[in-house]
């Protein structure tokens, strides 16, 4: 709280300089943080002040912390940014930048900009851009750098060592080295602590780990970070499909990617099209377009459910009380899948829960819901009975839908996710809008049936 507080008065301090023309005043101020705020405190600028102001403080930071802050800004802030200053110090900041976020600035500018970047660009480095730029979006090349360390194995580790310091600085990480033969198949890993515990004359071969774990170039992002997570690696190692090592894929590029899905299955489990744009950046049409898809087909779900209720209406008329009770069943039922859904689509998610697990999720699922439904019917026979003063028919009728909804509810929820697994759909479409539009029409029939044997109508 301290913390936000205190960048909160640096921030108005900035605003307030800026506003007065006081620019080297808010060079000094702002310098003060470190490149992580500094980007968080342009953003602001940006909001308050408009980006024309941004602009000009940003042109007043040091080159080397330019192009810091530039990595850490969002891309909509980089591409204001770059069509606000001129090609020289555009080659600047691509050129200082990490070649990974370099990549990713890339491919978001006009073509005609990334043309002449490229013109100022070796040849080397041109071809290396345009192999990187043209993996697909959410692959593990379009993730990975080729800012690695890379050894020999016949190395000794004082040649190891020496080799780290003179390139390590131009490296994403040198924590973890590479070891590739003389056709650049990655054959080892070893890690900066074993060279540097180790006898100057060993070699590295005698050091590195052969049993390695990698991913290819075309593996989805959304595999790899599993692989993160799994393990708790800091890099991954990236090949082709001959075995040679292109690159590494860091955690920090990672990090980004579990936002990227995780976001990504919320808008799926509330039922919108996935975007990659911020809520307060997305036009209203846009929000509009995203959303009104899947609200139109669970809207013609609910139509087959009305049609259901109308089958039943000289029964409604018979006993007019079944009415109100059906919100409080279809509502249940609803709640209840999506529990299931929820935990299951989370489960299989984070790789708790398998394709193989089907039967046990099956069971525990029935087992779940035979206790929740016996609860909530018996709470609900003594209201029906007791504060609502309906026979004892009336309340066996609600009282036995509620059971027989909340299991159903529950199996529909924990196996849909999975059959959609199955069929190679996102679990996470299986999710509230789609559970409940379902269970509403299991409620709806269980409870006309059961009304229809209990009541005899």
């Amino acid at each position: 709280m301290e913390n936000e507080m205190t960048m909160d008065v640096i921030v108005q301090t900035i605003l307030e300089l800026l506003k007065q023309k006081k620019y080297s005043k808010a060079r000094d101020e702002i310098l003060k943080n470190n490149s992580v705020d500094i980007a968080e405190i342009i953003e602001e600028v940006i909001e308050e002040l408009g980006i024309e102001k941004a602009i000009v403080l940003f042109r007043t930071l040091p080159k080397d912390v330019s192009a810091e802050v530039f990595a850490y800004l969002p891309i909509d802030d980089q591409l204001d940014i770059i069509n606000g200053i001129n090609d020289r110090e555009i080659q600047h900041i691509i050129d200082e930048l990490d070649f990974d976020d370099m990549i990713d600035v890339l491919e978001e500018l006009p073509a005609n900009l990334v043309d002449k970047i490229l013109e100022k660009s070796t040849k080397e480095e041109r071809k290396l851009i345009n192999t990187f730029l043209n993996y697909p979006e959410t692959s593990a090349g379009s993730l990975m750098t080729p800012d690695y360390i890379s050894l020999r194995r016949d190395m000794t580790v004082a040649e190891a060592m020496a080799y780290i310091k003179k390139e390590g600085m131009d490296r994403e990480t040198v924590y973890t080295c590479y070891v590739k033969d003389a056709g650049r198949k990655l054959v080892g890993i070893v890690s900066l602590r074993n060279l540097v515990i180790s006898d100057d004359n060993m070699k590295v071969e005698s050091l590195m780990h052969e049993d390695m774990i990698y991913v290819h170039v075309l593996d989805d992002q959304e595999d790899v970070s599993d692989i993160f997570k799994k393990y708790g690696f800091l890099a991954i190692p990236v090949v082709d499909n001959e075995q040679r090592l292109v690159g590494i894929i860091t955690v920090d590029d990672i990090l980004d990617v579990i936002d990227e899905e995780t976001t990504e299955d919320f808008q799926k489990m509330a039922g919108m099209a996935v975007s990659t744009e911020e809520y307060l950046d997305m036009s209203v049409w846009h929000h509009v377009k995203n959303r009104v898809p899947w609200l139109f087909v669970l809207m013609c779900s609910y139509i087959i459910t009305g049609s259901i209720i109308r089958n039943f209406e000289a029964m409604l008329s018979q006993v007019i009380v079944l009415v109100a009770y059906m919100p409080m069943l279809m509502g249940t039922g609803g709640n209840s899948g999506s529990q299931s859904a929820t935990l299951v689509i989370r489960g299989m998610a984070l790789g708790d829960v398998e394709l193989r697990d089907v039967g046990k999720v099956l069971w525990k699922e029935l087992r779940v819901s035979f206790i929740i439904g016996v609860v909530l019917s018996a709470l609900n026979f003594a209201r029906v009975c007791w504060l609502d003063g309906e026979g004892p028919l009336i309340a066996l009728t609600v009282c036995g839908a509620m059971l027989v909804i909340v299991m159903a509810a529950k199996t529909i929820g924990s196996m849909l996710p999975m059959g959609a697994k199955k069929l190679g759909i996102d679990p996470a479409l299986m999710a509230s809008p789609m559970i409940a539009s379902l269970t509403d029409m299991v409620s709806v029939c269980t409870y006309f049936a059961l009304a229809t044997i209990i009541l005899g109508i």
